[in-house]
């Protein structure tokens, strides 16, 4: 299974999004989603969170705030997400190769173009609830969601 992090970085009641339209072959192409990537050998979620964010945005995060793991399932690939959100962070955005980065307003972002399964979790980011959770695609289309 693959591992990954995600990570919400939170200014002004607003998430920064990047919006995937940079890459061909992108499976996330089109959609918004948060910052990061996969966890490489040797790291901790939480090493790989900020390397991430750094690498896509240029801004250096203090602190991480833990919310849990998503499993996604679409067909025979399976991937294990940690949630993070992080209101403590300085530098200067870069442009990202990914796509663009912008803000929005937390009470916009189920409003974007993103993933069904987002859906379930995001909400969730502004509770202190841990996130348990497994999102199941088929052929790429959404088929559910539940908590384990």
């Amino acid at each position: 299974m693959v591992e990954t992090v995600l990570c919400y970085l939170i200014k002004d009641d607003s998430y920064l999004m990047l919006y995937r339209n940079k890459r061909e072959n992108d499976m996330n192409e089109g959609k918004y989603i948060g910052i990061g990537g996969h966890i490489e050998k040797g790291e901790t979620k939480e090493e790989a969170c900020i390397r991430e964010i750094k690498e896509e945005t240029g801004l250096t995060v203090n602190r991480l705030d833990y919310h849990g793991k998503v499993e996604f399932q679409n067909d025979n690939y399976k991937e294990l997400m940690y949630l993070f959100t992080s209101d403590d962070f300085s530098g200067e955005l870069i442009e990202c190769n990914e796509g663009t980065l912008c803000f929005v307003k937390i009470d916009n972002v189920l409003d974007l173009n993103i993933w069904e399964g987002d859906k379930l979790f995001l909400p969730k980011l502004k509770t202190n609830e841990l996130i348990n959770m497994k999102v199941v695609y088929k052929n790429g289309i959404f088929e559910g969601g539940y908590n384990l």
